[in-house]
């Protein structure tokens, strides 16, 4: 089971060195060594360190709408010294910041795409103390369902369906995805659609397609629950997209 791909695949991530004071991301260290990581996901401010920033850059996940960055913290922390492989990976980046070379910024782009994988995945494994989906995909049993939510969001879903895709009894499924996520599951399906909803509209897909894609049924159902949760209609937006 992959808790990450269907975000990385659905909200596009773009990595670009950028000046501290436009920067969410930030490499600290020691003379020419970095140590940390520091990732705002909301933007700064930056506080006062007594390291050296190393590296600054601009990391960009649709922050507005992608469910998985609304759940991350103020500021994130990566030790860099307990992780030697994602250490490598930050001195090739600072090497080709630093060099200038000819494609540079498309390798820092690659390779921060790499670095936020494994800043995420460490972030998923150490839990949260916060509700969120941060916390759901913490726990093994309800990582299970809200995966499946991710990948299939145009199935007819039930709570009984979710609780069986998570091994878990529908009064304690209901209660442990509440008590972790913030929300009940339908509550979260119905908001990951109308998230999915708006990245197809501005893409230019035609309203009734959408709707029948997440399971409304009807467009006018539909229209009503986008309206909503975004204030305008979603023939509006897409004539604007």
């Amino acid at each position: 089971m992959d808790r990450l791909t269907t975000l990385m695949q659905r909200f596009q991530l773009a990595v670009h060195p950028a000046p501290l004071a436009q920067a969410n991301l930030v490499a600290l260290g020691d003379a020419e060594e970095p140590t940390c990581l520091k990732f705002y996901p909301r933007g700064g401010p930056h506080q006062a360190t007594k390291k050296q920033v190393l590296m600054s850059a601009l990391v960009d996940w649709v922050a507005g709408h992608n469910p998985l960055m609304a759940a991350l913290p103020d500021m994130v922390h990566f030790d860099l010294t307990a992780s030697g492989d994602t250490l490598d990976l930050v001195r090739v980046m600072l090497a080709e910041s630093n060099g200038r070379r000819c494609g540079a910024q498309s390798v820092v782009n690659r390779l921060g795409e790499v670095l936020m994988v494994r800043l995420l995945r460490s972030q998923i494994e150490q839990g949260a103390t916060e509700p969120g989906l941060l916390a759901g995909l913490a726990d093994p049993r309800l990582s299970r369902a809200i995966v499946a939510l991710h990948d299939h969001p145009g199935r007819i879903w039930s709570n009984g369906d979710l609780a069986a895709e998570a091994g878990l009894s529908l009064s304690r499924f209901s209660e442990l995805f509440t008590a972790e996520v913030g929300e009940t599951p339908m509550g979260y399906l119905r908001r990951w659609r109308l998230t999915l909803a708006h990245q197809d509209l501005v893409r230019g897909d035609r309203v009734e397609a959408v709707a029948r894609r997440y399971a409304y049924g009807s467009p006018e159902g539909f229209t009503r629950a986008f309206r909503k949760t975004y204030g305008v209609a979603p023939v509006s937006l897409r004539a604007s997209g």
